[in-house]
């Protein structure tokens, strides 16, 4: 052993070393979900977290709360990512008392529908995937259990989501919650030998390994539209989306993209697609949550990568399985408004859908017209404010329901963050955008006042403006920064 000085000058006397053997690698195994729930000793009022990478496959939801109820549990608070239709088993949970709280970005499905006509006593709190990172991160939001679901986990408690039986891609949204979270536990339906390679989790950020029989079902994830839309209106409207864009001035080299998974947006990235080809662009990245008709601009040289929060469909999972390029990102690095520059801040411009716009450009996407939930912000507001372009792509119309308004029911994303809504009535351009509307103009693309937009949305509309409810506050709408930009009130039974 070598010698060593009694002490060091500012350091006072030193402690020798002294062997003590090797130690090995201590399991997280645990036997399944009821032995996780000791583990971590949840008891009445915690709070759990869980996430939405497996969409409207998701198994783990339903499995841990009927856990949970076994027991006898009372009084949780969900702190939720997104709930999909899946999760229709958790009314019944809410009606018996077993959660009495949810924290959420996305609610639809059944869920939203119990919420809205007075199911829990204490309003749902709605935040975008930003504000529910930062809600984390400064302990707004406490977990007591994070409950992950990962497609593979080793005993050590690295977990992927890239291999097992249902790989789902990305893991974005648990990212967050590791961070914070009192005690995590990933329940996986595949546990694998050391290390569970890729990594997307490392073992370190996770307490217990829970092994299930099903995490869900991986072809769930696709749900709602991941391909671009093919009818003539929506197609009209995605061409001019595209023109505003080349117009703006920022399709340049570099240029960095999002849309969302609808019909409409899709179609517009295709159409911007053909206008980069043609100049020869190649954009710097393409963000949110892929779809394959993202990892095909990929493909062709239309972005050098994708920056993903979730993965879409399975085109997006087998793509960050074998691509480099495509990454993960987290929701903090994603859309964090706390975090001094998210993804969405490096964005040129983002393509968006609307349930309402208004005359203040004021956008809803968390309740349909008779004010029932049916979604929620998920990056819509964290987007706009961040991309140096919003724009939002809308019909005049849906279900005989006008969808440009005087006031939207709920209010989910600022108007002052919308630059543009474009219809198949024309664009109508922020008075805070002279400098956009101007370059339009020149353009010689169809630009009009939204209230004239307002005005033939009222006139194509079948059905009178829906009466908005007074009742009790049901939900609670912040924006990424945790201020509220609405209220929920309860809509009466038919």
């Amino acid at each position: 052993m070598r010698k060593l000085p009694e002490s060091v000058a500012g350091l006072g006397p030193l402690r020798k070393h002294e062997a003590t053997g090797r130690t090995s690698g201590t399991s997280k195994l645990l036997s399944g979900i009821d032995a996780a729930i000791s583990a971590c000793g949840l008891k009445n009022g915690d709070t759990i977290s869980f996430h939405h990478h497996l969409r409207n496959g998701d198994a783990v939801l339903n499995t841990v709360v009927a856990a949970l109820a076994r027991r006898g549990l009372k009084d949780l608070h969900l702190a939720v990512s997104s709930i999909f239709p899946v999760h229709a088993p958790l009314v019944d949970h809410i009606r018996n008392g077993t959660v009495t709280r949810i924290s959420a970005s996305f609610i639809a499905g059944p869920v939203g529908e119990a919420v809205s006509r007075g199911a829990l006593h204490q309003p749902v709190i709605l935040r975008s995937h930003g504000g529910r990172a930062r809600a984390l991160d400064t302990g707004d939001l406490p977990v007591d259990v994070a409950f992950v679901a990962a497609s593979a986990a080793d005993e050590l408690g690295n977990l992927s989501g890239r291999i097992g039986h249902s790989p789902f891609g990305t893991m974005g949204y648990p990212l967050a919650d590791v961070e914070s979270a009192r005690h995590v536990v990933a329940v996986t339906d595949s546990v694998v030998p050391y290390p569970a390679v890729p990594i997307d989790i490392p073992q370190h950020k996770v307490d217990f390994v829970a092994p299930v029989d099903s995490i869900g079902d991986a072809a769930g994830i696709a749900s709602g539209t991941t391909r671009p839309a093919a009818d003539s209106v929506s197609l009209g409207i995605a061409e001019r989306t595209a023109a505003v864009i080349a117009a703006s001035g920022l399709l340049v080299e570099g240029f960095s993209f999002q849309t969302g998974a609808g019909g409409i947006s899709l179609a517009t990235a295709a159409a911007v697609g053909q206008e980069m080809t043609q100049r020869g662009i190649s954009g710097s990245f393409a963000s949110g949550g892929i779809t394959g008709f993202h990892v095909e601009m990929l493909r062709a040289g239309l972005f050098r990568n994708l920056m993903d929060v979730q993965c879409f469909d399975l085109d997006a999972v087998r793509s960050y399985q074998s691509d480099p390029r495509h990454q993960s990102m987290s929701a903090a690095a994603y859309a964090g408004p706390h975090v001094g520059g998210a993804v969405v801040d490096r964005l040129s411009a983002v393509v968006l859908g609307a349930a309402e716009v208004d005359l203040d450009f004021n956008v809803n996407v968390t309740t349909r017209a008779d004010g029932l939930i049916i979604g929620g912000a998920g990056g819509h507001s964290d987007t706009a404010q961040g991309a140096r372009l919003t724009l939002i792509t809308t019909r005049l119309t849906a279900a005989g329901h006008a969808k440009i308004v005087p006031e939207v029911g709920t209010l989910t994303t600022p108007g002052e963050t919308v630059d543009a809504v474009i219809t198949e009535a024309g664009i109508a351009v922020n008075p805070l955008r002279e400098d956009l509307r101007d370059r339009l103009e020149t353009a010689g693309l169809p630009v009009l006042s939204i209230q004239d937009m307002q005005a033939r949305a009222s006139e194509a509309a079948s059905h009178p403006p829906a009466r908005r409810s007074t009742g009790r506050v049901v939900a609670v709408s912040e924006y990424r920064d945790g201020s509220v930009t609405d209220v929920i009130r309860q809509v009466e039974e038919d």
